[in-house]
C-alpha cells in the first residue's frame, strides 16, 4: 500500500500510536503477571481487558491495588490482573489487542457488533460446557432471554451483564420556568414546541440576558429519543419495526424523516441549542447544571447529576417529570434498552478460560452484593431495614464498577435496595417505573446478526452525520432519502434480510 499525501502519513502515523499504546498496555500487563508470580501467590493468573470507564482511583490505588480487586482474588483463589485501555476507541483497541501474540483470558465489551464480529471469525470460545463445569448454578442468575441474545448458532459466546433499566431516557422540565410564564407542563408536540419557544424567547430565568434555550441535547442526536418517539419511531440499529408483514429499521422509516424534520425546524426558528453537535457529556451537563436550558432529555439518573448540580447553582431551580410528548396518531415513547448491557467472552487465544468463568460466576453470586454496592458499612449500611448510602464513601469507590460490569445480573431487589438508598427524594424507582410504561420495544429480540457486526459501526457513523446535518440544516431534508438508499445499499439490506429470516422463523 503507498500512502504518498500528507493523510496517508497521519493514518500512519495514528495506526502506530495506537498499536504501541496496546503494545505497551500488554507488556505492563505481562510485566505485572511476573511481579505477581514472584510474591509466591500460587494462584493462577487471570488477564482480563475491560473499559475502565475513566474512573479515577483514590491515591495510592490503581486498577490492580485496591480493596476490591483484593476482595475478588481472595475470594476467587485467583490472580486477576486487570486492564483498562482509554475509553475513547476503546473498540479498536480491544481489536488490536485480539490481534496480538498475547491474548488475556477474559474480554468485556458494550459493543454487539463487535461481539458478533469476533464470534463469526472463530476467534472466541463457546462457553456451554465451560459454565456447566465451573459455573453451574450460573444459568439461573441470568434470565433465559439474556442468554438467548448472547447464544450464536446453538452455542453460547458470551456471560451478559444485564441493564438496569428498561429504557434510559425521560422528560424532564424546569417547573419554576413555567410557573413564571404561566405555562402549564406540555404532552403533546404542539405544546411542547409552544414551551421550547417561550423558554428560548420569554427570558424563563428572568434575568433579561437572551441566554437560554429552549431545548438542549447532545452530539449525534444524543437525548432525542421522545422527539422521535413522538412519530413512533427510534434510531438504532438494535430498533425494528413491523410494517406490512416484514420487520424495517426505525433509523429509514418515513417517521423518522418527520421527526427529523420537526428537529431541523426546532433548530432553523434558534429554539434548539444551536451548538448540540459540539455537546459532548460533560459539555451537555454543564449546561443543565448552569441553568441554560429548562427542557431536556434525562437518564433516569440525572436526577442525582447535573439536575442537582443546577438545584445546589441556583435554590429556586424546580425541577418535575414530564409526560412523554404526544405526536401524530397519539404516537409517544422512549427507545427499549437492550438486555444485555456489557459481553464478558473468552479469546480463543486465552490460556485461562476455566479461571475466567470462576471469576464471573463470583461476580455474579458470591461477591455480587459487595462489588456492585461497596462494602457493607463502609459504602452502605441497614438502618430501619433501609439501606443508608454514604455518598462520599460511594462515590470514592465508584470505580468498583469496573468490576461489577464484568458479570451483572441486575437483581431486581438490589437495584430497587440501591436506587431507594441512593436516595428517595431523587425518584430514581420511580423514573426507571415512568419508562418502563412507556417502552417503544423492537420487535426483534434475537441475537446480533452476522450483517450487524460487518456494517453496524459504519452505518451508524453514516446516520449520526447526515442526521446531524439534516438538523442543523447543512444538508437538506430531501437527505433523507439518499441517505436510506446509501444504508440499504451499504449493508442495511442485508442486514434486513438476516433480520426477517429470524422473524419468519419465530412466526413458525
Amino acid at each position: 500500500m503507498v500512502l504518498a499525501n500528507g493523510k496517508g502519513i497521519a493514518i500512519l502515523l495514528g495506526m502506530a500510536c495506537i498499536l504501541a499504546g496496546c503494545r505497551g498496555d500488554i507488556d505492563a500487563n505481562r510485566a505485572r503477571d511476573k511481579a505477581a508470580s514472584s510474591l509466591g501467590s500460587g494462584w493462577p493468573v487471570v488477564r482480563v481487558v475491560t473499559n475502565g470507564l475513566n474512573a479515577k482511583f483514590p491515591e495510592s490505588t490503581d486498577i490492580n491495588r485496591n480493596p476490591y480487586i483484593e476482595y475478588i482474588r481472595n475470594g476467587t483463589k485467583l490472580d486477576v490482573r486487570v486492564t483498562a485501555p482509554p475509553s475513547e476507541g476503546f473498540d479498536t483497541k480491544l481489536s488490536v489487542i485480539m490481534a496480538s501474540d498475547d491474548v488475556p483470558d477474559l474480554v468485556s465489551t458494550s459493543n454487539a457488533s463487535w461481539f458478533v464480529n469476533y464470534v463469526n471469525r472463530g476467534e472466541l470460545l463457546p462457553l456451554d460446557d465451560l459454565i456447566n463445569r465451573f459455573a453451574p448454578q450460573l444459568m439461573k442468575r441470568i434470565p433465559q432471554e439474556a442468554w438467548d441474545s448472547v447464544t450464536i448458532n446453538g452455542r453460547i459466546y458470551a456471560i451478559p451483564s444485564l441493564n438496569e433499566a428498561p429504557g434510559g431516557y425521560l422528560m424532564y422540565g424546569r417547573k419554576d420556568w413555567l410557573d413564571r410564564l404561566g405555562l402549564k407542563p406540555p404532552t403533546t408536540l404542539d405544546e411542547y414546541y409552544s414551551v421550547i419557544k417561550a423558554f428560548a424567547e420569554r427570558d424563563p430565568d428572568g434575568n433579561g440576558k437572551p441566554n437560554t434555550v429552549g431545548l438542549s441535547i447532545r452530539e449525534n442526536l444524543g437525548g432525542t429519543g421522545p422527539m422521535f418517539g413522538a412519530f413512533g419511531t427510534q434510531v438504532s440499529l438494535t430498533a425494528w419495526y413491523e410494517r406490512e408483514g416484514r420487520l424495517v429499521n426505525g433509523t429509514v422509516l418515513p417517521e423518522t424523516k418527520e421527526a427529523l424534520a420537526f428537529m431541523a425546524k426546532l433548530y432553523g426558528e434558534r429554539l434548539l441549542d444551536p451548538q448540540f453537535m459540539l455537546n459532548k457529556t460533560a459539555v451537555f451537563n454543564e449546561k443543565i447544571a448552569a441553568g441554560q436550558t429548562g427542557l431536556f432529555v434525562a437518564s433516569w439518573s440525572d436526577t442525582r447529576g447535573p439536575i442537582e448540580d443546577n438545584r445546589r447553582n441556583d435554590p429556586q431551580a424546580e425541577w418535575i417529570p414530564l409526560d412523554y410528548p404526544t405526536g401524530p396518531d397519539d404516537r409517544k415513547g422512549t427507545g427499549a434498552s437492550q438486555l444485555v448491557r456489557y459481553y464478558s467472552v473468552l479469546p480463543a487465544k486465552g490460556g485461562n478460560a476455566a479461571g475466567a468463568v470462576r471469576l464471573l460466576d463470583f461476580l455474579s453470586e458470591e461477591g455480587y452484593r459487595s462489588v456492585k454496592l461497596g462494602f457493607e458499612n463502609e459504602v452502605w449500611t441497614q438502618m430501619n431495614g433501609k439501606m443508608v448510602i454514604d455518598f462520599a464513601e460511594h462515590n470514592k469507590h465508584f470505580y468498583r464498577g469496573i468490576y461489577s460490569n464484568l458479570a451483572d445480573p441486575a437483581d431486581p431487589q438490589v437495584t430497587r435496595e440501591r436506587l431507594d438508598g441512593l436516595g428517595t427524594q431523587f425518584r430514581l424507582n420511580e423514573n426507571v417505573q415512568r419508562i418502563r410504561e412507556n417502552l417503544i420495544k423492537s420487535a426483534f429480540t434475537g441475537t446480533p446478526t452476522p450483517a450487524m457486526g460487518k456494517y453496524g459501526a459504519n452505518l451508524e457513523k453514516d446516520m449520526q452525520e447526515t442526521f446531524t446535518k439534516i438538523v442543523a440544516g447543512v444538508a437538506p431534508l430531501s437527505e433523507f432519502d439518499a441517505f436510506v438508499a446509501r444504508w440499504y445499499k451499504e449493508g442495511g439490506g442485508e442486514l434486513t434480510d438476516e433480520v426477517n429470516a429470524w422473524y419468519a422463523n419465530r412466526k413458525k
